[in-house]
């Protein structure tokens, strides 16, 4: 997709005035610059008083041609056709913000192409049918994230005709890679039966078992007898805390049925 195509998804012809927006600088002059807002494929202006608020020496010390910067709209005037934009209204915070937000944004569009392949329709046709409902529910990029994690009745559940959402599965599981997060705890064990070292193993495999979901990993290994690890990596915090605690109290069951003790520490 190149800039500028940024595309059927846009709901508004132009921004409004506080709106941090996306920019490629154009043409660089001793009195500003002029920029491309990605966004809105529209012309605006950096006057050189809103690029910093210290003195200037050289403009292109702070802007360039052909660079991508996050400005702030201080003015819109759709009969002139002219937006006044600011750099040193910005915070360092606000940018990073924005720049993720954009690439999330491009990113979903990419996606919603490859959707719209697959299923022989045009990306206008399938945002009406599909993605609008999943913009207005998750946002789109967060959508897509949720569909690879959760499966396809996190978009039925919302409206979105089952081939559809099969459709959207499909494309996220191929291109999205969610982010793990891995946390730990330890269960200390003891069993004084002959078999004691086996019945151990055995709590940890069964235990395994009932937690084969897609989107979870399960670790185990010894730190010192009688303490283990248990080691959990999910896609958020909330999911590995509950598979943890569920794994935990699984072990300690199994063991404990078999004459055995065992007790469960959350490692920080």
């Amino acid at each position: 997709m190149k800039d500028g195509e940024f595309m059927v998804l846009k709901r508004q012809e132009w921004p409004e005035v506080g709106d941090l927006v996306i920019c490629t600088v154009e043409t660089v002059t001793d009195y500003g610059a002029y920029v491309r807002l990605d966004e809105f494929n529209k012309k605006g202006l950096l006057h050189i008083s809103e690029v910093a608020s210290s003195w200037i020496r050289n403009i292109r010390d702070y802007v360039r041609e052909g660079q991508k910067v996050v400005l702030k709209v201080l003015r819109v005037d759709p009969e002139k056709g002219h937006i006044d934009l600011s750099l040193r209204r910005v915070t360092k915070r606000e940018k990073i913000e924005k720049m993720l937000s954009w690439k999330r944004e491009r990113k979903a569009e990419g996606l919603l192409r490859s959707v719209a392949e697959r299923v022989g329709m045009s990306v206008e046709e399938l945002y009406e049918k599909a993605g609008a409902l999943i913009d207005e529910k998750y946002g789109l990029y967060e959508g897509f994230e949720k569909a690879s994690a959760e499966g396809v009745e996190v978009l039925t559940k919302i409206g979105v005709p089952e081939d559809l959402a099969e459709a959207f599965v499909e494309v996220a599981r191929e291109r999205i890679r969610v982010p793990m997060v891995k946390i730990r705890g330890i269960v200390e064990l003891r069993c004084l039966r002959p078999d004691g070292v086996k019945v151990i193993k055995e709590a940890f495999l069964n235990a395994k078992k009932t937690e084969r979901a897609r989107d979870v990993n399960v670790r185990f290994y010894v730190m010192a007898a009688p303490k283990y690890c248990i080691e959990v990596s999910a896609d958020n915090y909330k999911h590995a805390e509950s598979v943890l605690q569920r794994i935990a109290e699984n072990v300690i069951s199994n063991v404990v049925k078999a004459g055995g003790q065992g007790v469960f520490r959350r490692e920080k």
